[in-house]
């Protein structure tokens, strides 16, 4: 069995959590696991089947050097890469002047995604399988806005953009390039926005959370491992056709 390396960021928790959890179901897939926190990896990598199969990175996505330190240490690995889940991201609220936090969120969000793959992309060119997949995730903050999250919005849709281009410049090498928009997903991320949404308007969390599940057309938020599912279909190599896409997994939050 030929092994497949796939490469995902953020899987310190939350979505990246689940998601590597769900893959490594799959005996064929080696998982290099990356983030800036090594106790969460670490509490990863042992819930993962086969732990001795994986490996983590502690890395910042926006540092290339740092990329290319981590793929140094695991040449075998790297012979072989197929996917990548671009996942690593921060949220919450920035508000213009002192301690904004434009930079930080866009350079984590966007400027290290764009960086996470142009540091894989060598790798994906002299691959050995026929197609491979770069998933992104992006949000539905990407399809209409909210206020006080102007920096989130504006890198989530810029995710968008980025999947586009790339896909349009990689389909004919059979790379398919697509990005997910979650809606609300339970992880701590999300939790830390309800909590904020409390605090602004001094009502209780449980009180926030049902309102903000009240614009939801379920009424409810998608659990990671949902998430993680979408991903494995889409690494699975059962459809070979969709690239450049923003896939909606949001609860009805979003429509077109």
């Amino acid at each position: 069995m030929s092994q497949k390396t796939i490469v995902i960021t953020g899987a310190g928790s939350g979505i990246g959590r689940a998601t590597a959890q769900q893959l490594s179901q799959n005996p064929a897939y080696t998982l290099l696991l990356g983030g800036r926190r090594m106790a969460a990896l670490e509490e990863t990598l042992m819930g993962c089947e086969g732990p001795e199969r994986h490996r983590i990175m502690d890395l910042d996505v926006r540092d290339g050097k740092a990329w290319q330190k981590a793929f140094a240490a695991y040449p075998t690995e790297m012979e072989s890469i197929y996917a990548l889940f671009a996942n690593a991201g921060v949220g919450g609220e920035n508000h213009y002047g002192e301690n904004d936090r434009w930079d930080e969120i866009i350079s984590t969000n966007l400027t290290g995604t764009y960086v996470t793959i142009m540091e894989c992309m060598p790798y994906f060119l002299r691959r050995k399988f026929p197609y491979a997949h770069i998933l992104i995730t992006s949000s539905c903050l990407a399809r209409f806005g909210v206020p006080r999250y102007p920096a989130y919005c504006a890198a989530k849709e810029g995710l968008l953009g980025l999947t586009k281009s790339l896909a349009v410049e990689h389909a004919r090498g059979g790379l398919l390039i697509n990005a997910i928009c979650p809606g609300w997903v339970e992880t701590e991320m999300a939790q830390a926005g309800i909590q904020k949404i409390a605090d602004f308007a001094g009502t209780p969390y449980d009180a926030a959370y049902a309102e903000q599940m009240a614009y939801v057309p379920t009424g409810k938020m998608s659990q990671p491992s949902e998430i993680a599912a979408m991903v494995a279909f889409l690494f699975s190599g059962q459809q070979v056709s969709m690239t450049g896409q923003g896939i909606d997994i949001n609860n009805g939050s979003f429509m077109l």
